[in-house]
């Protein structure tokens, strides 16, 4: 029983060791750097709709966004799907 407390003992050290140098040798090739094309990029936000069914049973919607050719292209697509013209 001792002797596989020593020997699991001496493992566990052996692997600090080894895992030890092994970060070391990652941390001294990080190296940061900043690029500023990356830090302008903004993911797009979706373009928002707001569907509203009036008393006659007509259609009408509010869209927001940030990209107007997505906010044309959404309203195109309502018309044709609820046949608007």
């Amino acid at each position: 029983m001792r002797k596989r407390v020593i020997i699991l003992a001496g493992i566990f050290i052996a692997l600090l060791f080894v895992l030890d140098r092994s970060y070391a040798a990652d941390n001294k090739d990080l190296q940061i750097r900043k690029q500023p094309e990356i830090q302008q990029v903004k993911p797009k936000k979706p373009v928002h709709i707001k569907l509203k069914r009036t008393a006659e049973g007509k259609y009408t919607w509010d869209l927001t966004g940030d990209d107007v050719d997505e906010i044309v292209r959404a309203d195109k697509r309502l018309k044709k799907q609820l046949h608007i013209e």
